[in-house]
């Protein structure tokens, strides 16, 4: 398979990170230095509101919204001033029956992460749990449990990592899980990374220490760094860095923690800005596109709420079987491989609801559900899938972290104010008709001034024109009606003058 990654940083406002297996688009990634990331990032906060009727509290962290902290991500010491060498199953019962006002107060300072970013008018979510990722190993403060992450299958490797593990004597109140990223390393490279991540806790605890609530501790890598320590594989056998300053700093992590990766690094020069030559810009272009076609006909539709995704099939003109129930599972299985692609590349989190053309046979329809329970393991992100219901829908969960790209490349559309749809000229006008009739008859009134851009007001000259000379003669007033080319399409501004022409407020 042919995998590259590109890291396009050419603008310092900007960064973004493509993954393309075959020249095809899988992966996209797309930090802005305005939105400021903070997913990752560790603070010391204060408690300064805890709402019993949904057992959380709001805690400030030195941001403009204060974090969401649910009972469920306290950790139980960090609450109560309980002894740390909690076990599992004690931590799970706490988190099982334990009140938020048993273990928080007003005012309390707490060591809190950020699990997700502010979406909307929601803030931050944040876990009192903290864990801090390495390239091959994750460290867990006060969760003391070694583990192997459950996505390294092979019982032989997960039973020489867990030796390997145990073998570092890692402190009692501290736990360590070892990544995906760490199977087939060697004793040595998972005993650097122990070391690195243990030296970061302990700079984290001497700054918690020092200084006062609300305040940022830790802050997380940018991207680029991230992409390299949390995304990258072993089957990718290129990185393309468009950035000099970028391709130094990307050279220099690579020699600390991946020496052997560092010559697959390549400084890009051409003129042609790389994501032009990979033809990335495209796909960019239509990543808010509701309408995605399918390979030799049929197409999927994707709606985009706040909390809920509808995505539909459609067939569309593809009729290369004459059997309705093979066309049917043809298009659901290039639908489903599509699906997943799109949902990663959107970065599409919440609740996701698939309808698929219906099928009858059994056969197929668990077809389509393994495709996509097999795409869907391919994901960074924790995805929950149900069976298709016997109305052909399929139901999943994908963990949302940030905003999806479409809210980082997007802004809701003024005019429409994102519902798709404007109001037609008929409508303007006739709720411009019945704002006049509303208001003609106070004595006040002797002149009405419409502005509104072409369209409207040539609607209002010509089939509201007889309207318009009837309500001027019957009530002895004058309606004035003006064209402006830059006003805006869906608004229709109706002033009121006296027969002073001064304004009159209705």
């Amino acid at each position: 398979m042919d995998k590259r990654m590109l890291i396009n940083a050419v603008e310092t406002e900007e960064c973004r990170i493509a993954i393309l297996e075959n020249n095809v688009l899988e992966e996209l990634y797309i930090e802005r230095s305005s939105r400021g990331q903070i997913a990752g990032n560790i603070y010391k906060g204060r408690v300064v509101n805890i709402e019993p009727s949904i057992e959380a509290a709001f805690v400030d962290i030195g941001l403009k919204k204060n974090g969401f902290l649910h009972v469920s991500d306290v950790l139980p010491h960090r609450g109560n001033g309980s002894s740390s060498s909690e076990t599992d199953s004690h931590a799970k019962h706490h988190r099982e029956s334990h009140k938020i006002r048993d273990i928080l107060r007003q005012g309390q300072e707490v060591l809190v992460q950020v699990t997700k970013e502010s979406i909307g008018a929601k803030g931050p979510s944040l876990t009192s749990y903290i864990s801090l990722p390495g390239r091959y190993l994750v460290l867990m403060p006060d969760v003391p449990r070694l583990g192997v992450s459950k996505k390294i299958t092979d019982e032989e490797e997960r039973q020489r990592l867990k030796t390997i593990l145990e073998g570092l004597s890692p402190p009692q109140n501290i736990g360590f899980i070892i990544r995906t990223a760490g199977a087939l390393q060697t004793k040595k490279e998972i005993h650097k990374d122990f070391h690195y991540l243990l030296r970061l806790w302990k700079n984290i605890e001497k700054r918690a220490k020092d200084v006062s609530a609300p305040a940022a501790i830790y802050q997380e890598s940018d991207l680029v760094i991230r992409a390299i320590r949390d995304i990258f594989s072993a089957d990718i056998r290129e990185i393309i860095v468009d950035s000099e300053p970028v391709y130094e700093r990307t050279r220099d992590f690579l020699r600390i923690i991946m020496p052997k990766y560092e010559k697959i690094l390549t400084l890009y020069n051409e003129n042609k800005p790389l994501f032009h030559k990979y033809d990335i810009e495209k796909e960019i272009e239509g990543i808010n596109c509701k309408k995605i076609p399918l390979p030799r006909g049929g197409s999927i539709i994707i709606e985009q709420t706040e909390a809920l995704v509808a995505i539909d099939v459609n067939s569309g003109k593809f009729k290369e079987e004459s059997d309705p129930e093979e066309t049917a599972f043809k298009t659901n299985l290039k639908a489903a491989k599509e699906i997943t692609r799109q949902i990663r590349l959107r970065d599409i989190g919440g609740v996701i609801v698939i309808d698929f053309i219906d099928m009858r046979e059994e056969s197929h329809i668990h077809a389509i559900e393994k495709v996509l329970t097999d795409a869907l393991k391919r994901d960074k992100a924790r995805t929950k899938m149900l069976k298709m219901s016997k109305f052909g829908t399929i139901e999943l969960t994908r963990q949302r972290i940030r905003s999806s790209l479409r809210d980082v490349l997007f802004e809701e559309c003024k005019l429409c104010r994102g519902t798709g749809y404007s109001k037609t000229v008929e409508s303007l006008c006739l709720n411009a008709m019945r704002d006049i009739k509303f208001a003609i008859h106070l004595p006040q009134i002797a002149k009405i001034e419409i502005l509104a851009n072409p369209e409207v007001t040539n609607y209002l000259q010509n089939q509201k024109r007889r309207q318009m000379i009837e309500i001027e003669e019957s009530y002895n007033k004058k309606i004035n009606i003006f064209s402006t080319t830059n006003h805006e399409y869906g608004k229709i501004e109706i002033r009121f003058f006296n027969n002073k022409d001064e304004p009159v407020v209705v």
